[in-house]
């Protein structure tokens, strides 16, 4: 067994020892924890019975008399499935049998947890060791009440499915018969995390703890949030980017049926300084507040609303502690000059932020040029569940309840706008219907808040679908130009990638493959809107997987090597010969090699049916790699997608069931976007505006079948949620390329018409 320090001071280990019943609770502080990665918490509960009533919902453990376990899941859930993931790992190193065990939401807690993230596919890597840890100190605590009681060593005892027995003297006794005992006794300094070779749940797949009460209705999500008393309230915001509020008359729509009230609000102060999170397009909207959703809708149709141009504003803006200049330029922008002023810019010279070589030279004497440019639109996030929020705020005292991704990071915003202490604040979270970057940003939080505060009055804030997807927040639009140097040989001698976006490059210069070639160049820019853009799945490699992997299909076809081979041929060289430093690279070329090898294998690469045609494409990013083969047919002149069958080295896979979801889920949605979506605009103006003119995959559309395969090894857990999302696109494209002998450059496909090159 592995020994690890707890280093867990005896106040923020021990919470309360007066639960009901009697039993054990447990917190633990990630930033006081055993490996302090990321900082990341987690609770766990055991009791007799479940209680009537809760103590602090925090981060601990409750052990009761019938053996029972309530774990406590911190992170938010957006569909994930952390909600059984990462209570596997706390069950595994406690030692208790699965179907003991009850998982339940904990709220924000700062003094606990310093990653209420759902973000980054980082849930359960960040907080890995963290939960291993706090499940096998409660083991040990128990462990050694037993030995007290018994007057034998600690280490002669076993703990085994909830059961503490000593096979000398015969005792056995439960965990909820020690768990008083065990509360009264010191912290370990020191634990034994089990091996990997002895898990017994982790690596199992466990069906999705919440699965029944999804399937039967139960209230789980935002929308079902039910307050007496409560209000509904929605928002209008200006019509275009570029716009603000100048005036409005709300008098005839106040006598509407239902209406109790309509105003404006402003979010934040000219002075109040901004997180990346707290992005809002439009600090000024007009709230209207009623007793339905149908009434306060209809209301806001009766207002009249003055509009007038915004002007040129810069902001400064902190991200994870580091302060920058954010611009949002004066005017309504359309998607006709977006699209000329990036291929303006992608032309002039960029800003190098990795340089190989002598590119230069290598191009200049090259026998044949290979280039190719590749863009991307805008895209909306249209989670499933509409935007929504709860807040009930009193003078001293502000209730919020609903989905959202950064509990944590919106806490401050809350309490300075409304002007109360932090610890006034009480953040709680449901389960999301979707999420993927678009709840990151919590504005709404706000906006419920200040409503709240003024009607002094329980409050419910609902988007409706067109609310949502003209307010922004978008996956921003993308442009890149990759060239390639081939010489008399057909040698592949030199790189350029040059990639751009509204607003922000989507170029990782020191991913593959860079360290494969001599001569290597990344260069990016990036073009300044007052469209506001955020977080989409896979944030950049959304977009550059699939062009990258596009263009190395194209460029092995011009090379004449099969594209797999000549992926691999490419891994060899930064694996054994790198070129620059091998800790420059992001990327681990051995494991990067592996997915390709192992989808090669499992998709039978080369045995292709007649009328199947194939494309791969591989990616890494958030520390996972996946490689991916997709097959589609032609059926009355349209391809359809057959099957996908993808590797994935994830590091230890916790939960088979979620991760296989995880990849499947990645490869629909990423057909669907690259394929069907997009948002354009025009005068400032989104000109999709709900699903009747933007596009979204239909089932009959999704892959008949899609196969996952894990690579084993004890590398401790990376990403999930993400990577299986970026690479499917090009996959996409190298298949339809084969299936249609066009290959496609611009997303969406289905809009992509000739000429494709440039």
């Amino acid at each position: 067994m592995t020994h690890i320090k707890t280093t867990l001071g005896r106040r923020a280990f021990i919470r309360n020892t007066s639960v009901a019943g009697g039993g054990l609770i447990l917190g633990f502080s990630w930033l006081n924890s055993c490996k302090p990665k990321g900082a990341e918490a987690v609770a766990m509960a055991i009791e007799p019975e479940m209680p009537k009533e809760w103590y602090e919902i925090n981060g601990y453990l409750k052990i009761g008399d019938n053996g029972v376990v309530t774990i406590m899941s911190p992170n938010p859930e957006i569909g994930q499935n952390v909600r059984t993931s990462m209570p596997m790992i706390v069950a595994d190193e406690l030692e208790v049998d699965w179907k003991n065990v009850v998982v339940e939401q904990a709220p924000l807690n700062t003094n606990l947890y310093s990653w209420q993230v759902a973000g980054g596919s980082r849930s359960i890597s960040s907080s890995w060791q963290n939960l291993r840890m706090a499940g096998a100190t409660a083991r040990q605590m128990l462990k050694n009440a037993a030995a007290q009681a018994w007057q034998v060593p600690a280490g002669e005892i076993a703990a085994i499915a909830g059961v503490l027995s000593h096979e000398a003297s015969g005792n056995s006794a439960g965990y909820g018969e020690m768990a008083s005992s065990a509360a009264s006794l010191e912290v370990p300094e020191e634990i034994e995390l089990k091996e990997i070779a002895d898990f017994s749940i982790i690596g199992t797949s466990r069906k999705n703890v919440d699965g029944k009460k999804i399937v039967t209705g139960q209230p789980l999500f935002g929308l079902d949030v039910q307050r007496e008393g409560m209000l509904i309230a929605s928002l209008v915001h200006p019509p275009a980017f570029g716009m603000k509020l100048k005036s409005f008359d709300a008098e005839s729509a106040k006598q509407m049926p239902g209406i109790h009230d309509i105003f404006s609000i402003k979010l934040y102060d000219e002075d109040y300084k901004k997180n990346t999170f707290h992005f809002t397009a439009f600090n000024e909207l007009i709230a209207v507040v009623g007793e339905s959703t149908w009434q306060v809708f209809q209301a806001k149709k009766a207002l009249n609303i003055e509009w007038e141009n915004a002007s040129d504003i810069t902001e400064t803006v902190t991200m994870f502690g580091n302060d920058m200049e954010v611009n949002f330029p004066a005017g309504m922008e359309d998607s006709e000059t977006h699209t000329t002023k990036l291929k303006e810019l992608v032309t002039s010279k960029g800003k190098v932020t990795r340089k190989d070589g002598d590119p230069e030279t290598a191009f200049k004497n090259a026998a044949k040029i290979i280039e190719r440019s590749y863009s991307c639109p805008f895209l909306a996030h249209n989670t499933m569940e509409p935007m929504n929020f709860f807040a009930h705020v009193t003078e001293d005292h502000a209730e919020l309840l609903g989905p959202t991704q950064t509990p944590e990071w919106m806490e401050p915003a809350v309490s300075e706008v409304l002007g109360l202490p932090l610890e006034s604040i009480d953040i709680q979270m449901t389960r999301q219907g979707g999420g993927f970057g678009r709840r990151l940003y919590g504005h709404f939080m706000v906006e419920t808040a200040l409503i709240s505060k003024k009607m002094k009055a329980p409050v419910k804030l609902v988007y409706s679908r067109e609310d949502d997807m003209t307010q922004g927040i978008y996956r921003p639009a993308y442009y890149a130009t990759y060239r390639a140097a081939l010489d008399a040989d057909n040698k592949l001698i030199a790189f350029h990638v040059k990639g751009g976006g509204i607003p922000e490059s989507p170029v990782f210069a020191n991913r593959f493959p860079a360290g494969a070639i001599d001569n290597y160049l990344a260069e990016d820019f990036t073009l300044n809107s007052n469209i506001t853009t955020g977080a989409f799945r896979a944030p950049r490699s959304n977009f550059i997987a699939g062009a990258e992997q596009s263009f190395l299909d194209e460029l092995a076809e011009e090379m004449g090597k099969d594209p797999i081979d000549f992926r691999l041929e490419l891994l060899k060289r930064a694996q054994e010969n790198p070129v620059g430093e091998k800790e420059s690279n992001d990327y681990d070329a051995a494991r990067y090699a592996g997915v390709l090898e192992l989808v090669k294998e499992k998709a039978n690469w080369g045995q292709s049916e007649a009328g199947v045609h194939r494309g791969v494409s591989a990616y890494f990013c958030h520390d996972s790699y996946v490689a991916q083969v997709l097959d589609m047919v032609m059926e009355n002149n349209k391809p359809v997608v057959q099957k996908v069958t993808a590797a994935i080295d994830c590091g230890i896979v916790v939960n088979p069931d979620a991760a296989s979801n995880l990849s499947e889920g990645g490869a629909i949605d990423g057909i669907g976007h690259a394929m069907y979506s997009g948002l354009t605009f025009k005068d400032g103006t989104p000109e999709q505006n709900n699903f009747d003119r933007y596009r979204l995959i239909r089932h009959s559309e999704a892959p008949k079948s899609i196969e996952t395969h894990f690579v084993k090894n004890d590398i401790d857990p990376t990403g999930m949620g993400e990577p299986p999302f970026p690479p499917i696109m090009g996959a996409l494209a190298n298949a339809l390329y084969k299936a249609t002998g066009r290959r496609h450059y611009h997303q969406p496909f289905i809009t992509d018409k000739p000429p494709l090159v440039g």
